[in-house]
């Protein structure tokens, strides 16, 4: 998932890790995201790290964060479809 060799920020490579699972559709609508302590515990990356990898997706539209409760796949708009 993460290659530290790679020049590209470690935060911009697991951001296109988790995009690539939501587009793929192994993340759906309504699908919770794992943790921030399960994603990093499974790359090894820095709390930060991963907060930046989220945020990322969230300014890009492609999931949604509620506060406690986790981070989503918002669920497809009816209008899209």
């Amino acid at each position: 998932m993460i290659n530290p060799w790679d020049a590209t920020p470690t935060y911009l490579q697991l951001a296109a890790a988790l995009r690539a699972r939501i587009e793929s559709g192994e993340y759906g609508p309504g699908d919770q995201l794992p943790s921030e302590s399960q994603l990093v515990g499974e790359t090894g990356l820095a709390r930060e790290t991963v907060r930046r990898a989220i945020r990322v997706l969230r300014e890009e539209g492609l999931v949604i964060t509620l506060p406690a409760r986790g981070t989503y796949v918002p669920p497809q708009d009816r209008e899209a479809t």
